[in-house]
């Protein structure tokens, strides 16, 4: 699973990568934090009708058909292998894709006796991470308003991986974005290719402080590198 990442980076620097433009209203320099985790904003590209767009999203999916917003505290992640079926993705999937830019995610190491020490996942390159996602749109019976959802879709582990967890976002190489995003474009099948282990070497990982497992801690000092016995 991916339920813990660092965004540091301003937006207008991943809307500049990402070669989007900013939604209007955001900030371009926003807020960073080193300990985002579900329920918390997000920001995320999506092809809109003048082209790609970086917003803000709400990190938990909330389906458009859903009574309340809570199943979305649930829904933060997507599993590649059924995405496409599952009742709470499929509609997503078929036309509401997007990508996610991250600094970095953590794992923790869930091999016996590893006392679940965090990992911090960077690319090697130094550059953004760009997770594969899906977003929705929820109206709020209530009082009318909108409230713009994603998740994080999950897949088996690389090699740089797979000896610390059993699972790990799908990070989207940039020359798969066009694929991803435009779905009037491209066959769900073509989609469903991209959501795959990142190639062996694209990630580099250290341990870090477990002072990460409550997000009432942030800072840069979270993914500073912490000694550790296991290695």
């Amino acid at each position: 699973m991916c339920g813990r990442v660092a965004l540091f980076t301003p937006p207008a620097h991943l809307a500049r990568f990402l070669s989007a433009a900013l939604a209007a209203g955001l900030d371009p320099q926003g807020t960073p934090s080193w300990n985002v985790g579900p329920q918390r904003p997000l920001f995320a590209v999506a092809e809109g009708p003048d082209g790609r767009v970086l917003d803000r999203y709400r990190w938990g999916l909330v389906p458009a058909w859903a009574k309340s917003p809570e199943i979305g505290n649930r829904l933060f992640n997507a599993r590649a292998e059924t995405v496409a079926e599952k009742p709470s993705f499929r509609a997503a999937f078929k036309s509401r894709t997007c990508a996610i830019p991250v600094d970095g995610f953590y794992e923790w190491d869930h091999r016996p006796g590893a006392n679940r020490q965090p990992h911090y996942f960077t690319r090697v390159d130094g550059e953004p991470l760009v997770l594969a996602g899906l977003y929705e749109h929820w109206r709020d019976p209530a009082t009318d308003q909108t409230l713009r959802t994603c998740t994080v879709i999950t897949t088996e582990p690389s090699a740089d991986l797979e000896q610390i967890h059993d699972r790990m976002p799908v990070v989207l190489d940039p020359d798969d974005l066009e694929a991803w995003l435009d779905v009037a474009g491209h066959e769900a099948g073509e989609r469903q290719s991209l959501l795959r282990p990142a190639p062996t070497g694209t990630l580099t990982h250290h341990a870090v402080p477990k002072a990460v497992g409550s997000v009432r801690n942030d800072g840069p000092g979270l993914i500073e590198p912490e000694s550790t016995t296991l290695f």
